[in-house]
């Protein structure tokens, strides 16, 4: 993250990014299609998490639809 980050919950400046995939509607669950990517920003001392809906690729979404 470019931004500076500090917890909601303890005050704390060091944290760690991940992301995460999940299915959304009816045919992305039916054909196995995650079409929604979330970032996720982790509280390095506390564990917090907060979550952030991010813009997902449609080369990512064929990607993961060939892949299972």
């Amino acid at each position: 993250m470019s931004q500076e980050y500090t917890c909601l919950k303890c005050g704390n400046r060091e944290y760690e990014v991940g992301e995460f995939r999940a299915a959304g509607g009816f045919l992305g669950k039916l054909f196995d299609i995650q079409s929604k990517k979330f970032t996720t920003v982790t509280c390095s001392q506390c564990r917090y998490v907060e979550i952030y809906q991010a813009d997902s690729s449609m080369l990512g979404n064929i990607f993961d639809f060939f892949t299972g």
